[in-house]
């Protein structure tokens, strides 16, 4: 029977067909599913923040963008994933409020985006689709068998990218 596997905010995992995996809260965090394409294991991390260095108490890797993706495909390649052969789909970074003032945590939601496509970039991991922007939040579901990555928002009809 397969299993829906729960990654929480500023976590990660990874998993093998038939099994599922998903996270809720996606508002300005990113959602980074990435999968290998061949033998189909996959994992998914929930980033909250872009850049580690730029907290102190920086020592849970999945909540950065800088390091959660990294730690995602480690991971994946202990499982047997091969990196040439990753791809990656993210979903996220909303701007969840509107305020007059300009100050650096406003625009996290672009910023936390902005990070993944660096970080994944320096991975050699492209970007096969992407839910990102807009002012509102997600919940995703990747399916590593089929690649699938499924949208949910309230109000919108479910997408799959």
């Amino acid at each position: 029977m397969p299993e829906t596997i729960k990654v929480g905010i500023a976590d990660l995992n990874v998993c093998k067909p038939p099994d599922l995996i998903t996270t809720i809260g996606l508002g300005s965090c990113v959602g980074i599913a990435i999968r290998d394409k061949v033998n189909k294991i996959g994992g998914l991390v929930h980033v909250m923040l872009p850049n580690s260095q730029e907290v102190k108490s920086n020592g849970n890797l999945a909540k950065f963008a800088d390091t959660g993706i990294p730690e995602l495909v480690r991971r994946l390649e202990k499982m047997g994933a091969v990196r040439s052969r990753m791809v990656a789909k993210i979903a996220g970074g909303a701007t969840m409020f509107s305020f007059q003032s300009k100050s650096d945590l406003m625009g996290i939601g672009d910023r936390n985006v902005a990070a993944t496509k660096v970080a994944l970039k320096a991975l050699n991991i492209p970007i096969l689709a992407e839910d990102t922007g807009a002012n509102y939040g997600r919940t995703v579901t990747f399916d590593p068998e089929t690649g699938d990555y499924e949208v949910k928002a309230v109000g919108k009809p479910i997408k799959v990218i």
